[in-house]
């Protein structure tokens, strides 16, 4: 009977995965943090109510995402730190290891190769790829190897890359997107700004910065006119 619940448990989150929205998962990310400070303080159990009060979230919110997958926490007892920690990472992919390449071997690719928050969460950033000659063979500070980016398709194979961030201008940012492809990476993170194109089992996300700072500076202005 256990065994049985635990298969309906994990169908009903494989289910899930392909109909819950993009904010919702983003949220499971936050709420993760959460937790993980919370592990950290030694923190056993907690309630949906006591999650968003301590954090500033919407306690019906977080019960409504957890929904999504499954049942969650104890009647009268709340979520169990661990066990909670435990299913979301799995939820998001975070059990296994995931081997990063970044495409660019500028100040912005350097600094993400070096970056540690992202091999604390379990994401092995194992290459550079670039085309100037004068970097290639050479490496990041944190030790990252540098590639001629021709050898993306070659390493691609011989090893399990999973994700490409891309960081190059974005002039380039078309053409690298397609070697990545071609490599075979179904991945792609990318903080070029303009718009990529790539085939439907291709999962692109972007991250751009000039957004987020006119995002910034459109609050800033509308704080400016109020206090005016």
């Amino acid at each position: 009977m256990v065994a049985l619940n635990l298969v309906n448990r994990l169908n009903k989150r494989k289910q899930a995965s392909d109909q819950v929205s993009e904010l919702t998962i983003n949220r499971l990310s936050v709420y993760l943090r959460c937790l993980n400070e919370l592990d950290v303080a030694g923190t056993q159990t907690i309630s949906s109510q006591a999650l968003a009060e301590q954090f500033r979230l919407n306690a019906a919110q977080i019960r409504k995402d957890l929904a999504c997958f499954g049942e969650f926490g104890v009647r009268g007892v709340g979520y169990y730190i661990k066990e909670l920690r435990r299913d979301l990472r799995q939820i998001l992919g975070l059990d296994r290891h995931l081997r990063v390449v970044i495409m660019g071997a500028g100040n912005l690719g350097l600094a993400l190769a070096d970056y540690p928050g992202f091999r604390q969460e379990g994401f092995e950033i194992a290459a550079l790829f670039d085309a100037a000659n004068e970097k290639i063979g050479h490496e990041s500070r944190g030790g990252v190897p540098i590639y001629d980016i021709k050898a993306l398709k070659r390493l691609a194979r011989r090893e399990r890359l999973d994700i490409a961030v891309i960081a190059v201008p974005a002039p380039h940012a078309q053409p690298v997107v397609d070697v990545v492809v071609v490599a075979g990476i179904k991945a792609i993170l990318n903080f070029s700004p303009g718009a990529l194109k790539v085939p439907g089992d291709v999962k692109l996300k972007s991250v751009d910065l000039t957004v987020s700072l006119e995002s910034l500076s459109f609050y800033l202005a509308r704080g400016k006119e109020t206090r005016g």
